[in-house]
């Protein structure tokens, strides 16, 4: 297994009314979150991100950091798994000139409104089934798109990842470590499936023989 590693230690944290949200928020509106349509990027803040737009300030104070640790170059070429609109790869374009992107989404709105620097490199696919060769990838990242699933479908997923990567690959998932970071976690989910203590985390990554890094998100 790899290491736990917070590559995004230096992405911007807002401040979240964790309380408020988990007050609000209704099963329907996760029904709407988990469509990954409109509604969910550019819709109603309590169906999802309320306005899904590109600002520098937060991808591109983090890829310096994956280009260090995983040795980047233009000659490396990664895979976004829950790219959404792009934003992060058309970092890792602007950052490592030249270096190969490709990423994919559920979302066929997410896709089709991507940001245009990255529209030839995005395609609408399913992350238990990746439609690329055996390591076909130096990296491939995953930042809370597995949590998505439900357990067994998560493992699918991690499954892939590994299949596609030639030896590096990161994700982010959905967890917590007491009880209060639980309940938090709880109220302020809209689409994960799978939420789990991070040693619960540690032990499925274990079992399917996962090899690559990882870290948690927690609000």
């Amino acid at each position: 297994m790899g290491l736990e590693i917070d590559l995004l230690k230096n992405y911007p944290r807002l401040k979240r009314d964790i309380k408020s949200r988990g007050e609000k928020k209704t099963a329907k509106d996760r029904i709407i979150a988990r469509k990954f349509g409109k509604e969910f990027f550019d819709g109603n803040r309590k169906n999802g991100y309320g306005g899904f737009c590109y600002n520098e300030k937060y991808w591109k104070s983090v890829i310096p950091d994956f280009q260090k640790y995983y040795k980047l170059n233009k000659d490396s070429n990664i895979l976004d798994v829950g790219c959404a609109k792009g934003f992060m790869l058309h970092d890792f374009k602007k950052i490592i000139p030249d270096i190969k992107v490709k990423g994919i989404d559920i979302s066929k709105y997410a896709i089709n409104n991507c940001i245009e620097s990255v529209k030839n490199d995005l395609i609408v696919a399913d992350a238990l089934n990746l439609p690329f060769d055996d390591n076909s990838f130096d990296l491939v990242i995953s930042i809370t798109t597995v949590h998505n699933f439900k357990l067994e479908d998560c493992k699918k997923a991690i499954k892939e990842i590994m299949r596609v990567s030639k030896k590096y690959s990161f994700i982010t998932v959905d967890a917590y470590r007491n009880e209060n970071e639980k309940r938090a976690m709880h109220a302020w989910n809209l689409t994960a499936k799978t939420i789990l203590h991070v040693d619960e985390w540690k032990f499925l990554f274990k079992s399917i023989g996962y090899q690559g890094d990882y870290y948690w998100f927690m609000p």
